[in-house]
């Protein structure tokens, strides 16, 4: 069966090498940390990387079958498709998402060097060991044993290495730039593979999310003469209470979210509160509570949106109606003919997603994982991942998986374990051999 030669040929990932790229990689960690506009990662130091070890097996300086095209839209900013062409037209497999930049470390709050790699046991620590360098490094050890052993395979295997998942303030650097130009058109022909989650099994839900600030003017005024003031802080927890028991109604818990496995269904809080300072003895004159709604993807972020601009309207219309706190405590002053008044704003929404549990990537994905970890137990959460809901809206066959450990995901003293990402070797191959055979 094409299952035992495609495994057979691949075989298992080459510790030595894997590690060897992977220590270049985290020694660029530094470079490539993503926080404008103090810090613009130059993700092409990470390319240089993987082209280093793909080049010998290529088309155009090799001699080989791999096709690499470094393709970049901002300076310094490289995303690196590769393809290991099939026999058959249209029969196809990517896996993409693995990117090359990383969230900040500031090494005074780590135990080691976040910007090399270090390793202890099993363990392999710095910055992007879990997300996502190690991932870019776990891959391209897959196409470079593609590229040496060269496998008569029907199905094409692409990878995509990405700039700029971790930070979208500035656009169309990654991904979402190689969509509009149209370069992974041919990927919607099979199933997508983004591989940037953790711990080992699929993850088939995530999370949107609506960052949101609801500020909120009254009157300032001497706390002792409290009968003239507006309190915005009592105005705001009020405003807030109300929002949030009407968001509860409105969007209670999804039928689909016991399907998926969500630990948590929609939710809206606050998370931050901000006034602009003075006495003790004085009501400000206004505040901020600054939060985030995360959405299951069975609800729309739109429709979240101007429900709660509905919310918020219709508490200023009626601002005398909303609880207050004791017998002085107003938001109404009808002798100066002056209201309380809040406002809704909101930064960057993203879109959750649920994959496709009946396509055919979705069950390849969970028979190489049983085969391989020996259980599978998909998973969803209510964290967001940024861009894959755009790919799927595109008409994409996105799955989702990923070998680091969630627990040090974007956490001080990054690490991942060399065993798992052995797994996720051996993954890769179960689905390149399932695909093969049809199953």
């Amino acid at each position: 069966m094409a299952t035992a030669i495609v495994e057979r040929t691949l075989g298992d990932l080459n510790k030595d090498s894997f590690v060897g790229l992977l220590g270049k990689l985290i020694g660029e960690s530094k470079y490539v940390q993503n926080n404008p506009p103090e810090l613009i990662p130059e993700e092409d130091r990470i390319v240089r990387h993987v082209l280093d070890v793909l080049r010998p097996f290529s088309t155009a300086t090799g001699g080989g079958p791999l096709v690499l095209n470094h393709v970049t839209y901002k300076p310094n900013r490289g995303n690196l498709i590769v393809e290991y062409p099939g026999t058959q037209p249209g029969k196809i497999l990517s896996f993409v998402g693995m990117h090359m930049d990383v969230v900040t470390a500031n090494p005074s709050d780590w135990d080691f060097d976040p910007f090399s790699l270090s390793i202890e046991g099993d363990m392999l620590r710095g910055r992007g060991t879990t997300d996502c360098l190690g991932h870019v490094a776990l891959v391209a050890e897959l196409m470079r044993k593609l590229g040496e052993s060269k496998p008569k395979l029907k199905s094409t295997v692409v990878a995509v290495f990405i700039a700029s998942e971790e930070n979208s303030s500035i656009p169309q650097v990654g991904v979402d730039a190689l969509v509009r130009a149209g370069l992974l058109d041919k990927l919607k022909h099979g199933p997508l593979f983004w591989i940037d989650t953790a711990d080992k099994q699929p993850c088939i839900g995530t999370g949107g999310m609506i960052p949101w600030k609801l500020h909120v003017c009254g009157k300032l005024f001497h706390s002792g003469l409290a009968h003239k003031a507006i309190n915005p802080l009592e105005l705001a927890m009020e405003a807030l209470k109300e929002i949030q028991s009407r968001f509860y109604k409105d969007f209670p818990p999804h039928p689909s979210e016991k399907v998926y496995g969500f630990a948590t269904p929609s939710t809206i809080k606050p998370t931050q509160w901000n006034y602009p300072g003075g006495g003790i003895n004085q009501i400000p004159a206004e505040c901020t509570i600054s939060g985030d709604a995360r959405l299951t993807p069975f609800y729309s972020v739109t429709d979240v949106i101007n429900k709660l601009e509905e919310y918020v309207d219709d508490l200023n219309t009626n601002i005398e109606k909303l609880d207050t706190r004791g017998p002085v405590s107003k938001y109404f002053l009808p002798d100066e003919n002056l209201r309380g008044r809040i406002s809704i704003s909101f930064d960057e929404a993203m879109s959750g997603v649920a994959c496709n549990l009946d396509s055919r990537g979705f069950h390849v994905l969970c028979k190489a994982t049983e085969v391989v970890v020996g259980h599978v137990k998909p998973y969803s959460i209510t964290g967001s991942l940024p861009l894959i809901r755009e790919l799927q809206d595109e008409g994409f066959d996105v799955q989702t998986s990923g070998y680091g450990l969630m627990a040090t995901y974007h956490a001080k003293n990054e690490y991942c374990l060399l065993s798992d990402m052995c797994q996720g070797y051996r993954v890769f191959v179960s689905i390149i051999a399932q695909l093969e055979d049809g199953i």
